[in-house]
């Protein structure tokens, strides 16, 4: 397999350095408020690397690293809205972990191609996440306090298995998929369904980063280091920014101009796929 980083030195250089780290800004920020960071940094980084069978998932190992930066500080600038003890979230952590390390373990000991064949799916799915947010927030306010006793405890850890395992495999769109469960489960108002995501979604992102540069250090596969570093600065910038300014910026504008570009890159690597 060859190496990615070659690529960024002769091919992308500097600019192309610049240009993943100004999309993890604006990734990072985005993943703060709902996730789907990945639907921006991803194509950024299959249009630098150097073309082969395994671009699309050196692509997606290197934004999960990148960008698990920008996950962590979001979870720290939202850490005041959690509450001290919340038993649930806890519990929640564990199907977070193993969910993690099954996606990504499948992403890489499935063969290249298949990843590559599902890549305009997880897109699409990642972009009717985005589009359907609304209602999904709709429902959200309308459960009582307290409903998760009533859903229960084994019901909630098999949905958050279920998004950590996508979560590992892909990741744009777990934020949107876990602002639905918590709420769902009724945890509160959306800053604490912010909060307890951010926690989660830092926990899933962690283990696969962890998982993908196990991998990379051990040979099995490659991680583009370089766009890696450049994109945790950005995202780190950009997780800060957008947790600070959740309250501000009109959520619904930054959620329609992802979903755009999700459903725009869902049908190009549509039309690679199935006409060209």
């Amino acid at each position: 397999m060859s190496d990615p980083a070659v690529g960024v030195l002769s091919s992308g250089g500097c600019w192309g350095l610049a240009a993943v780290a100004a999309t993890a800004v604006v990734a990072g920020a985005v993943n703060s408020v709902a996730g789907g960071g990945t639907i921006l940094t991803f194509p950024v980084l299959v249009a630098l690397l150097p073309a082969g069978p395994a671009r699309l998932v050196i692509a997606n190992a290197t934004s999960t690293i990148g960008l698990w930066p920008g996950a962590l500080a979001a979870a720290w600038a939202y850490r005041g809205e959690r509450p001290p003890r919340d038993a649930l979230a806890v519990w929640l952590l564990v199907p977070s972990v193993v969910g993690a390390v099954v996606g990504t373990l499948l992403v890489l000991w499935l063969p290249p191609r298949w990843f590559a064949a599902a890549v305009p799916w997880l897109i699409l799915t990642a972009a009717v996440l985005f589009a359907v947010q609304p209602r999904l927030v709709g429902v959200v306010a309308r459960r009582p306090a307290g409903a998760a006793a009533a859903h229960g405890l084994v019901v909630a850890c098999l949905l958050q298995l279920v998004v950590a395992v996508y979560g590992g495999y892909f990741g744009a769109g777990i934020g949107i998929l876990m602002l639905a469960l918590l709420g769902l489960l009724g945890l509160g108002d959306i800053h604490r369904l912010n909060a307890v995501k951010n926690l989660l979604g830092t926990v899933i992102n962690g283990v696969s980063a962890a998982v993908f540069a196990t991998g990379a250090v051990s040979g099995s596969h490659t991680v583009a280091w370089p766009y890696a570093a450049a994109m945790a600065v950005g995202a780190v910038l950009g997780g800060l920014a957008g947790s600070h300014v959740a309250r501000r910026l009109p959520a619904a504008f930054v959620r329609r101009v992802v979903a755009v570009i999700g459903f725009a890159l869902a049908a190009y690597y549509l039309w690679r796929q199935y006409l060209v």
